[in-house]
């Protein structure tokens, strides 16, 4: 008989955490898979597990206030007749009208335009509204081929052809059918207010020769004027870029698993892809060995969050990164409050109403977004201003922009592309083995010959 009753071994499994048991037990009761948006939960390396050695006795610092740091960005030289030009590294991704509000749309727009940087269509089509308020855009064109149209096509400033995102790289993208408005449902030749699936991979190719083929086709439609983009989710990184490449593109996009999604199943979102981190030095190992680092971009995105990530992105060779999920908080997504014009208005209650709370919430698919970004329903959609939207958004740029010069200059350089891997080390043993850069303090380089 046990002596002392009142007391309860308490371990948590390590196999079948809290987390784990409530998987199971959503999986006994509704017999469906998860489905959100918002990207991985997970711990995973990061940028933050790298550091840059900055000037000192063997380098010489620029003064900030004396000497220019030029962030100028050129992309799509190889073949393109108009390559884009840009006045920071950093890009908004590809994110479609119907997963946001044509607000959210429209604020994107203006404040890349007042930046001098470019946005994304996103799958669903091209909106006049992107169109205007976009100096610079960028057309997608997706496996789905929802809303593609080659008149709109001629009107972009690049093109980019997206085989596979981080957040779901093998699979396709979800619209649930909350979203499928008249103006969604036209545009994508969608029934309204029914769950739309996207294909999971191009209808007419099933490999690279198939893809050399269609960028062919793209460069004819554009008279050859502006560049290709391919994209591609961070998975087997090394072999897809040289493939990308051969089939012709201007520039890759490689996205890592950190990358956001508005919908997805939670499987993909958790288990798929590789970290950011580990994708980037192995798309420049692949443009070093086919000798193309220089001339054909490249476009690191998944996770960056900081003009800190910038600049370490810039430094392990990437020519631009793409954000995503920050481009949304800067818009005002997980706000406890929304703007009305004129004062903050609380939104905790439609927070409460999906069972989240600002901070947590990644119910993007419901189309019931408090705030307005993620939304088609009209009430909702007001509580964002575009006005004031784009300039939080275009604030949060001019940081990033201002933090990565800062860096830059830190370490004696006067073009924010001029960084190099030499600038870095590692904190940990698996950063630097991932990032190909030494462990702080030592010469080492986990992995290397």
């Amino acid at each position: 008989m046990n002596a002392h009753p009142q007391q309860r071994h308490l371990e948590e499994s390590a196999s079948f955490d809290a987390g784990v048991l409530e998987y199971i037990r959503q999986a006994t009761q509704c017999g469906l898979y998860e489905i959100r948006g918002m990207g991985a939960k997970r711990r995973l390396p990061t940028f933050d597990d790298l550091v840059f050695l900055t000037a000192s006795a063997s380098r010489y610092p620029l003064e900030g206030y004396r000497e220019q740091c030029s962030s100028r960005t050129v992309l799509g030289t190889r073949f393109a007749e108009r390559p884009i030009e840009l006045e920071i590294p950093v890009t908004i991704a590809g994110m479609s009208f119907g997963s946001l509000s044509a607000s959210a749309k429209d604020a994107l727009g203006r404040a890349a335009s007042e930046m001098g940087t470019s946005t994304t269509t996103g799958d669903g089509g091209m909106t006049p509204e992107e169109r205007r308020s976009s100096k610079t855009l960028v057309y997608q064109c997706l496996p789905s081929r929802y809303g593609f149209n080659p008149d709109d096509l001629r009107q972009a400033d690049a093109v980019e052809i997206v085989i596979g995102q981080g957040a779901k790289p093998g699979g396709g993208g979800m619209l649930l059918g909350q979203k499928v408005s008249p103006r969604v449902a036209g545009m994508r030749t969608l029934p309204e207010g029914i769950d739309q699936r996207s294909a999971c991979r191009h209808p007419d190719w099933t490999g690279p020769d198939d893809l050399a083929i269609k960028i062919q086709e793209l460069r004819e439609i554009t008279d050859w004027e502006i560049p290709v983009y391919v994209k591609m989710g961070a998975t087997r990184v090394f072999d897809d870029v040289k493939l990308a490449v051969k089939a012709g593109a201007d520039v890759v996009v490689i996205d890592g698993m950190q990358g956001g999604t508005a919908a997805t199943q939670h499987i993909y979102i958790e288990h798929a892809g590789i970290p950011t981190l580990a994708a980037l030095p192995q798309a420049v190992a692949a443009l070093e060995e086919m000798d193309m680092l220089g001339e054909v971009g490249l476009i690191i995105s998944g996770g960056i969050r900081t003009g800190a990530d910038v600049a370490k992105a810039l430094a392990l060779g990437a020519d631009a990164v793409s954000i995503g999920q920050a481009a949304l908080i800067a818009l005002g997504c997980n706000n406890r409050c929304h703007h009305d014009g004129n004062d903050w208005v609380d939104v905790d209650d439609d927070y409460g109403q999906l069972e989240t709370a600002p901070g947590f919430c990644h119910h993007c698919h419901s189309g019931r977004c408090p705030v307005g970004i993620a939304t088609q329903d009209p009430d909702l959609e007001r509580r964002l201003l575009p006005e004031v939207a784009a300039a939080w958004v275009k604030n949060y740029l001019q940081v990033l922009a201002m933090e990565v010069t800062t860096m830059a200059r830190a370490c004696g350089k006067s073009d924010v592309h001029h960084l190099e891997r030499e600038d870095l080390v590692a904190l940990t043993v698996e950063s630097a083995a991932m990032a190909g850069v030494p462990l702080a303090g030592t010469s080492w380089i986990p992995g290397a010959d």
